[in-house]
């Protein structure tokens, strides 16, 4: 036990010191029994696994989900789907590898938020980057960073992701002083990600929540060009399923 032991940890440092070559793993292959080389080959498999679970681990963290959805027993008879894109195309998404754009619009309580966060969590499970920020959170970050004299930083973290979620857009009103730094982020994101915005507002609204009809109709004629609008009806879940009735 204690040769065995040694030996394991004769190779946990070696393997802090260097991580393997290609010509090294092939030479060792070449020398070693079938037996052997078996037993070689089953290292940068399990090296490769690990590095992704802590990849796919670590973009959840990052991605900041409130809660870890996703679409298992999910009600999807609320959803109204547009020409061209349906159940299949989210449960794959193929909107994000094309940068296209969702609008889930719709009552509250009928899934629309469901739908922008599951895809989230999905995204990560399959290693892609992903982030959802709630819209007046967003704002309050980009304001932050602007008073602390680093306003290209925030900007850049959601940038980073291939899907970017903008949650509860209308929820709050914007003053123009933050609406403007929310329009750079849709403008830098435009044709560059996919981006989901949640809402209860149809986009003939949208001046309300950036505070300026010029500003809305630069940033609803971003999201209709290479974008898809899901709609929502019917009765809220929570109070299809409250216990106070």
């Amino acid at each position: 036990m204690a040769v065995a032991d040694g030996l394991a940890a004769r190779v946990v440092a070696a393997g802090r010191r260097c991580s393997p070559a290609r010509s090294v793993l092939a030479e060792w292959a070449r020398r070693g029994t079938p037996r052997q080389v078996e037993y070689l080959a089953g290292y940068p498999g399990a090296e490769c696994a690990s590095r992704e679970a802590s990849k796919r681990a670590n973009l959840l963290r990052r991605c900041a989900l409130p809660r870890a959805k996703n679409f298992d027993g999910h009600e999807w008879g609320q959803a109204g789907w547009p020409d061209g894109f349906g159940r299949d195309d989210l449960l794959s998404l193929s909107f994000p590898g094309g940068r296209e754009d969702l609008v889930p619009v719709g009552d509250v309580g009928t899934g629309r938020t469901h739908m922008a966060e599951a895809p989230c969590a999905l995204a990560c499970q399959r290693a892609r980057p992903a982030r959802l920020l709630a819209a007046s959170s967003l704002v309050m970050r980009l304001r932050r960073a602007r008073d602390d004299g680093r306003p290209g930083r925030e900007p850049a973290r959601p940038g980073g992701a291939e899907l970017l979620v903008i949650d509860e857009l209308g929820l709050l009103p914007l003053d123009a002083d933050g609406a403007r730094p929310l329009f750079q982020v849709v403008s830098e994101a435009y044709e560059t990600q996919s981006v989901v915005f949640a809402t209860d507002l149809e986009f003939s609204r949208w001046g309300s929540v950036f505070g300026d009809d010029r500003m809305a109709a630069a940033v609803t004629g971003r999201v209709v060009h290479h974008g898809r609008l899901p709609r929502f009806r019917g009765e809220s879940y929570r109070v299809r399923h409250a216990l106070m009735q």
